[in-house]
Order: structure tokens, then sequence, then C-alpha cells
């Protein structure tokens, strides 16, 4: 969604939409020598009533207040506990070690059985339906006993997690109880443009409500570049601060509409850069984890690679190499070869292998999909249907 559609003209001239741009001129024209306004002489105590209303409008006209006003009751804090057990001293397994005689006799004096510890950890998540379901990520919840969702008006109440999903790294919690459910309205992923306005909201450090402000920095920036394997992403990159405890929050456009959910922060080298899962892409998986308690990804069994430059320093073609077809896949029964080159997927030219991973992902489980490769010198249309990572996993 462009920045244009957020801000008049004369906000976005005064930088940030924060200073309007006739309190401006009404503060430039009354600091001339004179305190001179439109001819008419001023006084000190004048001057400040004007000065104090031109911080009033200041305010009031903040985008970024407003953008938090309207969601920001919808944003929680997920508070998680796991017990870890210690192994036993011995190297037996715990539940030997449970008889006196065994410990009588593996256990040296003074030796005592390791108590189970428990682990917590926080993130954050973010309210989408007044049912009480709401959206974080999976890393947040992966192994957890105990879920207490904190929300902004002070409750404390336990969630349950009714599915999560790894590849993508999103799950969804259910409130457990009724209750009045504040809810996040959310947003169009696929309107983004880059320089758009960006607003993280979440709990870094379990400091509530922290908000941090950027931009776009880029769209579908594939999890590969950042070197993740085992995830199929296509993320927002923000320079809006996302902190440790922010995971699972939302990132906001300029009017309050969720547009992503927080998920990576990069540390080290290139600090500073954060990443969102696209809303878009985030409401078709909760729909399914809602349904089903998980979700479906859709493969047709090969490897991909870029297509090797011709010379050293120049730019590699666009479309992707097959390094590897999975026997009795669907690529496999279309009569896909290893070093045919993807060039287009559903009439679509693709760039590289991210873009021919993403096509088909968005055709889905059990849809056509359309194949125009180049062998050779010749050019094919191959023609096959998708199926679900954990089926050709199983198979």
């Amino acid at each position: 969604m462009a920045s244009t559609n957020y801000a008049p003209s004369s906000q976005r001239r005064a930088g940030l939409g924060l200073f309007p741009a006739p309190s401006r001129s009404f503060a430039a024209s009354t600091l001339a020598s004179g305190v001179l306004l439109t001819g008419v002489a001023l006084s000190p105590l004048v001057l400040a009533q004007a000065f104090a209303q031109s911080r009033s409008v200041l305010v009031q006209r903040s985008f970024v207040a407003s953008a938090v006003r309207r969601s920001g009751s919808a944003v929680v804090t997920l508070e998680t506990s796991r017990t870890t057990k210690r192994p036993s001293p011995s190297g037996l397994p715990r539940g030997m070690m449970v008889n006196p005689l065994f410990r009588h006799f593996f256990l040296t004096p003074g030796e005592t059985m390791p108590r189970p510890r428990i682990q917590r950890g926080q993130g954050s998540g973010v309210l989408f339906d007044p049912k009480g379901l709401l959206l974080t990520n999976a890393h947040v919840v992966e192994g957890a006993d105990q879920l207490i969702v904190g929300l902004s008006d002070g409750r404390r109440v336990r969630g349950s997690v009714i599915g999560k999903d790894s590849f993508t790294d999103l799950a969804v919690v259910r409130l457990d109880g009724g209750g009045k459910w504040p809810t996040a309205p959310l947003g169009d992923s696929d309107r983004l443009n880059v320089g758009d306005w960006a607003i993280a909201v979440g709990n870094p450090y379990g400091l509530e409500n922290t908000v941090t402000l950027g931009i776009i920095s880029n769209l579908n920036r594939n999890v590969s570049q950042l070197g993740i394997s085992g995830k199929r992403l296509d993320l927002i990159q923000t320079d809006a601060a996302i902190n440790p405890g922010n995971s699972g929050g939302p990132l906001l456009n300029a009017v309050g509409e969720v547009i992503g959910i927080n998920t990576l922060v990069r540390s080290g080298p290139g600090a500073g850069l954060g990443f969102a899962i696209p809303i878009n892409r985030a409401r078709a998986i909760a729909a399914e984890l809602v349904a089903t308690g998980k979700a479906r990804h859709p493969v047709i069994g090969i490897g991909l690679s870029k297509i090797p430059a011709k010379t050293s320093g120049a730019a590699a073609p666009q479309g992707a190499v097959i390094r590897s077809i999975q026997m009795r896949s669907p690529a496999a029964q279309a009569g896909l070869r290893i070093d045919d080159v993807i060039t287009a997927v559903d009439g679509q030219p693709v760039e590289g292998p991210a873009a021919v991973v993403s096509a088909i992902e968005r055709r889905g489980v059990g849809e056509i999909l359309t194949l125009q490769i180049r062998r050779g010198d010749q050019g094919k249309i191959v023609q096959l249907k998708p199926v679900d990572l954990a089926a050709l996993a199983s198979g």
C-alpha cells in the first residue's frame, strides 16, 4: 500500500507527517525579529500561546500514534514455560532409577537424582479474531507446557496452541474462556511498496507496547538469502527495530493495519535488519491451522539452482535449473529431467529458484501447474499437480 495513500501532501512535505505545513508556516512568520504576523505586532504571551497551539496540533496529527491506537490493544505478550528433564547421572533410563535398588547400586554416596528444570520464554502476538484467536511465531510456542497471554488492559489468561507450522514459523493460539477480545485489522501485503512506512509493535525484553518506526526496505526476501534452511518463506525486510521478544508481534502500515508478523532480526554482520512474514501468507496459513491444525505445502519434488553465468562476473540468466528429482514425485511422473531449465510458471517468467517455489506455493495442492522448460535447444510445456510436502516425505 503506497505511502501516498496515507498522508496528505502537506504532511509528507513536513517530514514523517508530524509537523503540518500550516503550523510550520505560522511559526516561521512569527519568528521574524519583531514577532510580526501580517503586519500585527504580537506580545510574547501571544507568541507563547501560538506555539502551544502548534505543539498541540503536532501531537494530534502523529500518524504513528493514530496507527498504534487502532491496533495496539490487540498486541499481546506470550509467556511460555516448558519442563526439561536432565539426564540420569548413571546414564541409565530415569524410569529405572526410580527403583531404590538401582539407585543404591548406580548412584555414588551423596549423589541425588537431578530435578526437572523449567525453561521460561517470552514473545509477542496479535489478536486477529474476536473469538480469541491470535497469530504468533511457531518458535515462540514450540514445546511449551503452559502458555499465559497478557493483554494490554492488564488481563492475563491461559492460551492453547491449536496449530503451528514450522515451515512458515507461524502458530495460532486460542485464548481460554470467553471475553470481549480486541482485534487488529489485517491489511493487504500484496499492495506494499518499498519505501512505505513500517511500524513494529511488540514486547522486546518484556517491555510492553514498544513501538519502533521504519520503512519497508525490501519485499519478497527469500530466507535462503539469509542462510536459513528448512523454511518456506518470502519475507518483508524493514529497518524498524525488531528485538528479541518482538517475535510474533505485528508490523503495521501507516493506518494501523497489520501487514506482517515479525519473525527475524539479523545479528552480527548486517545487524539492524528486521524481517516479517507477509500478512496475506500468514492469513492463509492461519485459516488452515484453525481448520485442520496443520498447513499444507505444495511441492513437485525437485531441487533447483540458479543458471550459471556464461562468463565470470556476468549476471546469471533468468530461470532455474533442475538439479535433483525425487522418485515417484509429480516431477518424475511428468517426465522432467535433471538439467531441464524452468523459464516460466503458469505463463509468468521466473527470475530464479525462489520465484519457482513461490509460484508453486501460490498454485496450491492438487491444482494444475504449467511449467515452461528448456531442454537443450528445445522448448517444452509440462503440466503437473503439486502434492503436499508431508505426503511426498511419507511416500
